[in-house]
């Protein structure tokens, strides 16, 4: 059993996807988000969106550089975790813009005081700020706070995101097909629209992130951090703690802001893709649970997904897998490894895409392609050797 799973977590999810497998599938059950007839409206040409998500467990590694620092801003990382884990879902349908945007903080009040929802909450505004004037309009509807320290040891900052967008301007995944070539953007780096260096992390695989790089000592010091049934030996079993500092491009960055760099949104980049690119757009997806097995779930029919072209490992990967022992196969599963999204399109107009990226200081390459096939099978090629997942 990996250490993953003896955590208690699923990259795959196996058990929620039973669990919902005889609920309607909407409108179109390969796109990337569900999505229903226009109810609020019923107009015959518009659908309605709606979609949940949040920072996971990345707000457990907030609370204790909180915890270890004093430095309160930090939770503005985690409420731009929480919106761009659901806008990025839903861009890869192809909404970009007028989203409404609904909050969802559960805290144990005995531990998380009240500055820190003040930076969760601005921050998510301040966020939306940003965004606009990209535009892309979220609208920020408020939504529940509540204390519940008999459920949540921290905090679980959360929230739900719904659009009403016209059909016609849908990413619905049913034109993926033999003879696209998979453009993957990078998640690592200085996008022009950041402030500073992003791993590339994301907000997926945290437990691993948390368990697998740091030291005993913040299980010792805080008990609050962790499920007390779980095993010592899966219990913050790292070498390291959040001050210890590495070299990345001739700056040092300690593991602490490397484990928390503000998860990345393609927001700015897809709002050009689809209004400049729409036609050429045959699929979207976004690299989030799953990491790079992600687009299996989104194929319209049995399709062999090939990626022999990846980005190279970025560090903080590097970091977690020296710590934790896992083989490539799991940290392919569990991680984005080095791209979060991907665009199923044409070599033409890949090329064009990106050159669009470079605009935004994101790295772009084609890194596979489409083929036919009898059943469905994602082949990953690379420095590692291949790695085969049938589905």
């Amino acid at each position: 059993m990996s250490l993953y799973a003896q955590r208690g977590v699923s990259a795959q999810k196996e058990e929620v996807h039973a669990a919902i497998r005889k609920l309607d599938q909407g409108l179109y059950p390969n796109a990337f988000c569900k999505i229903y007839a226009d109810l609020l409206c019923g107009d015959p040409g518009w659908v309605n969106i709606m979609h949940a998500d949040g920072a996971g467990t990345k707000s457990i590694l907030a609370y204790l550089y909180w915890k270890e620092t004093g430095d309160v801003s930090v939770w503005k990382g985690i409420a731009q975790d929480a919106v761009a884990m659901n806008l990025d879902d839903l861009l890869c349908v192809g909404v970009t813009d007028n989203l409404l945007f609904s909050s969802t903080i559960d805290r144990n009040k005995l531990l998380i005081n009240g500055e820190v929802l003040q930076a969760v909450i601005n921050g998510t505004q301040e966020f939306f700020d940003q965004l606009k004037t990209y535009g892309v309009h979220i609208h920020y509807l408020g939504g529940e706070t509540a204390d519940v320290g008999d459920v949540v040891r921290t905090i679980a900052v959360n929230g739900t995101m719904t659009a009403r967008w016209p059909k016609s301007k849908l990413i619905t995944n049913d034109r993926i097909a033999p003879g696209n070539v998979i453009v993957g953007f990078g998640s690592s780096g200085k996008a022009s629209y950041e402030t500073g260096y992003n791993s590339g992390l994301g907000s997926n695989g945290l437990t691993s992130a948390r368990h697998d790089v740091l030291s005993k000592y913040y299980a010792e010091k805080y008990p609050e951090t962790f499920e007390p049934t779980l095993h010592d030996e899966v219990v913050y079993i790292g070498k390291n703690k959040m001050g210890d500092e590495i070299d990345i491009d001739g700056e040092k960055i300690s593991i602490g802001k490397l484990l928390l760099s503000p998860t990345r949104t393609y927001a700015p980049l897809l709002k050009v893709l689809l209004d400049e690119y729409f036609t050429d757009i045959d699929g979207l997806i976004h690299c989030s649970g799953g990491g790079q097995t992600k687009c299996m779930k989104y194929l319209p029919r049995p399709l062999a997904i090939i990626k022999d072209n990846l980005f190279d490992v970025p560090p903080i990967f590097q970091l977690i897998q020296k710590n934790s022992g896992a083989d490539f196969r799991e940290m392919y599963q569990v991680f984005n490894m080095g791209h979060r999204l991907e665009v199923f399109t044409n070599e033409n107009a890949a090329q064009k895409m990106i050159g669009a990226a470079k605009q935004f200081n994101i790295e772009a390459k084609v890194i596979g392609r489409v083929e036919d096939a009898l059943e469905p099978s994602l082949l990953l090629k690379g420095s590692f050797g291949e790695l085969t997942y049938n589905y």
